[in-house]
């Protein structure tokens, strides 16, 4: 396992920002970390860089334990923290090079390194640039950069694309899809179309302790608690007919022609649907299930948080 987290616990003063919290991820996993704010993401992933040490439970990152291996696991780990400290008045072909060589990288390979990592991130045209001078986009591919500069891997990259316009987070996504084929990646964000898009599995934390652990398809599978299909028909059709259908909870009229079904919990209303449109000469344009969205899930997942 690249990243192992094992009963982990941190307390700030009385509060217990972390409780109890186990899980482990593989080579070459993308891994959304999600939680509402003050769920105790960030201290998870402060603890995993050795930024913070815990107050019980163990983390290793490519078998090393953060406690007692502290530097070497920063030399295996990329850290992007939340709020991205850069220095404003450096160059970023020169940033890069002074961050490699606080990693160790030698010259002779931090120059080559520092090319590859430039047009890796699109950062070449502004590799001349002062960092002040960026984009907060063109910053957080700097910040990205920095964390990648000595090939490390484990990627902990903490909400990476928060305030960036929609083309730039597109940009952050594919880097972040690009450099990943041989790394661990883990990343926090509130955006949960990144997490659709990028990940196979998300992890979610809720008031300190995990509440789901899954990869994305299976999590919105499992969450729904009833199942609902959208049904289309070739021409009107009266309600009554349909309410016959063994099993339904509910219909929603979305048009003349098109239905919104909900069935019982565990009840699949599509075989029944087609029975019915048989029975009564119904002709079926079209018949597709309704899957919760990621976002309810979350919110479902961490009701108890919003509500405290």
């Amino acid at each position: 396992m690249s990243l192992q987290v094992a009963h982990l616990t941190k307390y700030y003063g009385q509060q217990k920002a972390v409780n109890d919290i186990s899980f482990e991820i593989n080579k070459g996993e993308i891994v959304g970390f999600l939680g509402p704010n003050g769920a105790g993401k960030s201290t998870t992933m402060k603890i995993a860089t050795g930024y913070l040490p815990p107050n019980s439970g163990t983390v290793f990152v490519d078998g090393l334990d953060v406690l007692h291996h502290s530097l070497k696991v920063r030399k295996v780990t990329g850290y992007l923290p939340e709020h991205n400290p850069l220095y404003l008045d450096m160059y970023v072909h020169e940033y890069l090079h002074f961050v490699g060589k606080v990693y160790g990288i030698s010259s002779s390979r931090l120059k080559s390194r520092s090319s590859e990592i430039i047009e890796l991130c699109g950062l070449t045209r502004e590799q001349n640039k002062k960092i002040e001078a960026l984009s907060k986009g063109y910053r957080q591919r700097v910040g990205i950069a920095q964390a990648l500069i000595h090939d490390p891997a484990v990627l902990i990259l903490d909400e990476p694309t928060s305030g960036l316009d929609p083309n730039q987070i597109l940009e952050i996504r594919k880097l972040i899809k690009d450099i990943s084929a041989n790394k661990t990646v883990i990343f926090s964000t509130h955006i949960l179309q990144e997490v659709q898009a990028l990940c196979d599995r998300v992890i979610v934390i809720n008031m300190g302790e995990i509440v789901a652990d899954d990869t994305v398809d299976h999590l919105m599978r499992s969450q729904t608690k009833s199942l609902a299909i959208i049904v289309e028909f070739s021409g009107d059709v009266n309600e009554d007919v349909l309410n016959q259908i063994p099993g339904m909870k509910k219909l929603e009229r979305i048009t003349s022609s098109s239905f919104r079904l909900e069935g019982h919990q565990g009840i699949d209303l599509r075989a029944e649907v087609f029975r019915c449109a048989a029975d009564h000469s119904l002709s079926l344009r079209g018949l597709r299930q309704e899957e919760s969205s990621l976002e309810e899930i979350f919110r479902e997942l961490t009701v108890n948080q919003t509500q405290a």
